[in-house]
């Protein structure tokens, strides 16, 4: 019973990690990556399909990324859906061909970022707490039914605590790499 509790706390504090990662992913540096446009949703056949399914996104230097939609009827849908984007972006087409060139970060906007990336990681924090308050008021409805003894409760909340930790260092390792890779010029 303290083993599934385990899995199963580890396994939702991870999915809170990933969600950190994803989350981080969306966010510009200074430098292109196809994964900016990952969350861009194209209108393709009255459905809107996310971007890698309808076009290639490569880095073709590092402030540009070039987007090669499978069809050339879809370009200016794919145009219209980045420029449309939260992104900020001005994509600039080129036949059947899309050239996203990506602004240079002003000191201002690379702060206001690292503001945002500080939220992203505190809610990830957050969330794992939830998960260990959960787990450790699951460890206590055991003991209330008289499944586990007292001391074999205060072994189980140590492991959960141990955990905790682990991931809550996890966190702090992606947002220290996130706001380095911010500051970058």
């Amino acid at each position: 019973m303290i083993e599934e509790i385990k899995k199963d706390t580890m396994a939702r504090m991870s999915k809170s990690v990933e969600s950190l990662k994803h989350e981080f992913s969306k966010l510009r540096t200074g430098r292109a990556q196809t994964s900016l446009l990952d969350h861009v949703m194209v209108p393709y056949y009255g459905t809107e399909t996310p971007i890698s399914q309808v076009a290639s996104v490569v880095v073709s230097d590092a402030r540009t990324l070039t987007v090669t939609p499978w069809e050339k009827k879809t370009v200016p849908d794919v145009e219209k859906a980045i420029l449309n984007s939260d992104l900020g972006l001005n994509p600039v087409s080129a036949g059947d061909v899309i050239r996203v060139p990506l602004p240079v970060l002003t000191e201002e906007r690379r702060k206001e970022m690292t503001k945002v990336v500080r939220h992203e990681a505190e809610n990830a924090r957050v969330a794992i707490r939830n998960i260990r308050r959960d787990a450790n008021q699951h460890l206590k409805g055991l003991i209330k039914d008289e499944h586990l003894a007292k001391d074999e409760e205060h072994r189980a909340e140590e492991e959960v605590q141990k955990l905790t930790d682990q991931f809550i260092a996890k966190v702090e390792e992606l947002l220290k790499a996130k706001e380095q890779d911010l500051m970058e010029f």
